[in-house]
């Protein structure tokens, strides 16, 4: 059972040391951990541990049995001192063996974590590439469309400064229309004035006219 313990502890070790620097080993040891602890792997290593702690106490009660006697004897007996080595060297192993098999298991959970923030933190700054793209995009745009707003603040302007010429042009020109308006009804009433005295004249002469035809025809008579 010492040759196994010794093993196990020395193989936890070397994972330990494998696990501790950047090698191709690691990222296998990492991937063959992630499989243990899948499926029935975590109620195996349970298992495992639970015989290895039962180990552990029986060792220890078994090296306080053997304490005990000594005490009540008063004298130590040479085989006690050998099974009492024996019961301390696994206990030391089983110890170690938990200890570092705990160790294990942190490491790969903290690895674990590490890994999964890292692709998180590259996530996000691709994301944040990403939106600095779209900002200086939107940042273009902006400046496009107030290149944009002002060109037509000035069209607009021009428009107005236009219409209000046209507007100008055409008070101008009603006023011009109500003076020609005015003009005609002037000369209207004038026509309506000669046209009235030239009918007075026309009847004035056909009186005139009657008069001499019948003075006329007095003296012939």
């Amino acid at each position: 059972m010492q040759q196994l313990l010794f093993a196990v502890v020395l193989f936890e070790v070397v994972v330990i040391m494998a696990l501790s620097f950047k090698t191709p080993i690691r990222k296998l040891l990492i991937m063959s951990l992630d499989r243990a602890k899948r499926g029935r792997g975590p109620v195996v290593i349970q298992t495992v541990s639970a015989t290895v702690i039962v180990l552990l106490v029986a060792s220890v009660y078994n090296m306080m049995g053997i304490q005990k006697r000594w005490i009540e004897d008063g004298a130590v007996n040479p085989t006690d001192e050998v099974i009492m080595a024996k019961h301390l060297l696994e206990s030391t192993l089983m110890g170690g063996l938990l200890f570092l098999g705990l160790m294990i298991d942190r490491l790969h959970h903290y690895m674990r974590e590490l890994r999964i923030r890292r692709k998180t933190m590259e996530v996000i700054k691709k994301e944040g590439a990403l939106l600095e793209g779209v900002k200086a995009r939107g940042l273009d745009e902006i400046k496009t469309l107030k290149e944009e707003i002002m060109s037509l603040r000035k069209r607009q302007e021009q428009l107005d400064s236009e219409l209000e010429a046209k507007s100008k042009e055409i008070r101008t020109e009603k006023t011009s229309a109500v003076a020609l308006q005015k003009q005609s009804e002037g000369f209207l009433i004038e026509f309506n004035r000669l046209l009235e005295e030239n009918q007075d004249l026309r009847e004035q002469l056909h009186t005139v006219d009657s008069k001499l035809s019948r003075s006329s025809s007095k003296k012939n008579t």
